[in-house]
């Protein structure tokens, strides 16, 4: 049976592509995860009813659909110490996505162990939630972390057993 083989660095300017797809993903992660902490910040001391109801008339939704009111009920949780509480974790999620994308692109030892740590940490979180309620986001982020776990995780143990 033919023994899988990783992509590795040979020679100069040759790449890993897939640590670097998997740089991209944290990369549009960070970005993601940005931008919610910049939607939180510019919610502060805003009437969020009232910037919700200009998003949906913006958007042409009615105003009186069970969507816009479902929104609108969830949004009277929100005050201003949730929102900074919100986007101050927002932007800490983002600055470690960002450190594992930089550290991955540079296929750096550390970067491959942070994401293989972080990764494995919400691995169980993810799980649950599938067993919670199953969406095809979820099943499909869960999968893409998985495969991103184990390609790391092989990854690793191969560079360690090259260098024993």
């Amino acid at each position: 049976m033919a023994r899988f083989r990783l992509p590795a660095r040979t020679g100069s300017g040759s790449r890993n592509r897939l640590l670097l797809l998997i740089a991209v993903y944290k990369f549009l992660h960070a970005l993601l995860f940005f931008a919610i902490g910049m939607g939180a910040h510019h919610l502060l001391h805003k009437d969020i009813a009232d910037q919700i109801d200009l998003l949906a008339r913006h958007l042409r939704f009615n105003p009186e659909s069970h969507l816009v009111n479902f929104i609108l009920d969830r949004a009277a949780l929100l005050n201003d110490p949730l929102l900074l509480r919100i986007g101050f974790v927002a932007y800490c999620y983002a600055t470690v996505t960002l450190i594992e994308g930089i550290g991955l692109y540079l296929e750096k030892a550390w970067g491959e162990f942070l994401t293989l740590a972080i990764t494995a940490s919400f691995l169980p979180w993810e799980i649950f939630e599938i067993f919670r309620r199953i969406t095809w986001i979820r099943a499909g982020l869960l999968t893409i972390n998985i495969l991103v776990f184990f390609y790391l995780l092989r990854l690793v143990v191969d560079r360690a057993g090259k260098r024993a």
